[in-house]
């Protein structure tokens, strides 16, 4: 079972061996939602699912009678990227034929900063046996590995029963309960630019959550696009940490999506499983009366 990275390599040996497995594409462009699965269908691994950031893996805000986003009633957080409930989610994997006795495999050509989305949830739902493919499509082509194109046979729906929560999800009254004591450690997954409110493309608020670090996700990723070694992250984020307990911490970003490699490295890195701020800062910014730092 491979729980955090697989290699090209070991994802060509399970499906040698015709192992229970179902690869995800999880590739995705926040300036163009429909290029993700264009891209898809251009190429992608053989019998490859596309999960799209926007509909399978976010339940979409709806609009109100004035127009304003609204996450839906049931959905697990709030921001851009709103989580799904556990069901809603359970549903979708059945719906394309996930069970819960196979190996999960979630790729991207974005560096890892989607598929680790889909990662997580499957942890989230209680399915442990999912592993993010450690360089990408660019890794897996660099390997020789087969590529199709078009759409993919659908398989046969199968009935995906979620288990207990293998990942801590936290909620914006928990952020902000925290506010100012020992724990959480907030880490900021945003570039720089938006960690400082120099910038704001895309939330009606700049700048972060008050005490909050920052590393931004592509730190995580050396020139190869593979994850650095173990040892390279532990001591990075060491060094973030500045004696903080590592349990303390809480990653989040800008809606909940590109603070997972940070979270992901760290397991590869040996620390203990840390908490997802999904709502993130889409979600804290719009929540009224929270305080908001610069700088």
């Amino acid at each position: 079972m491979y729980t955090t990275l697989i290699s090209a390599e070991q994802l060509k040996d399970l499906l040698a061996a015709k192992a229970r497995l179902m690869v995800f594409d999880c590739t995705f462009d926040l300036t163009d939602p429909a290029s993700g699965e264009k891209q898809y269908l251009q190429a992608h691994l053989p019998g490859a699912v596309y999960a799209h950031l926007e509909h399978a893996l976010s339940d979409p805000p709806q609009p109100d009678a004035e127009g304003k986003l609204h996450p839906p009633p049931d959905a697990a957080s709030g921001g851009r990227h709103p989580l799904p409930s556990r069901e809603k989610f359970a549903t979708w994997l059945s719906g394309v034929g996930f069970a819960n006795d196979m190996q999960a495999v979630v790729y991207d050509r974005n560096g890892n900063n989607y598929c680790g989305r889909l990662w997580w949830m499957l942890k989230w739902v209680g399915h442990d046996a999912a592993a993010v493919l450690d360089g990408g499509l660019q890794a897996w082509q660099a390997s020789g590995g087969e590529l199709r194109s078009g759409a993919e046979p659908s398989h046969f729906q199968s009935n995906f029963e979620p288990g207990p929560p293998l990942r801590n999800l936290v909620s914006t009254q928990q952020v902000a309960q925290g506010l100012g004591q020992p724990a959480p450690t907030l880490i900021d997954a945003r570039a720089v630019p938006r960690y400082r409110g120099e910038v704001e493309p895309l939330d009606p608020v700049a700048g972060h959550i008050p005490g909050a670090l920052n590393r931004p996700f592509a730190s995580n990723l050396g020139p190869d696009g593979r994850f650095k070694p173990p040892q390279q992250l532990r001591a990075e984020f060491e060094q973030l940490l500045q004696g903080r307990d590592p349990r303390s911490v809480v990653h989040h970003c800008g809606s909940g999506v590109s603070a997972v490699p940070n979270l992901l490295a760290m397991e590869i890195a040996g620390f203990a499983p840390t908490g997802l701020y999904a709502g993130s800062w889409s979600e804290w910014c719009r929540t009224p009366g929270l305080p908001v730092e610069k700088g």
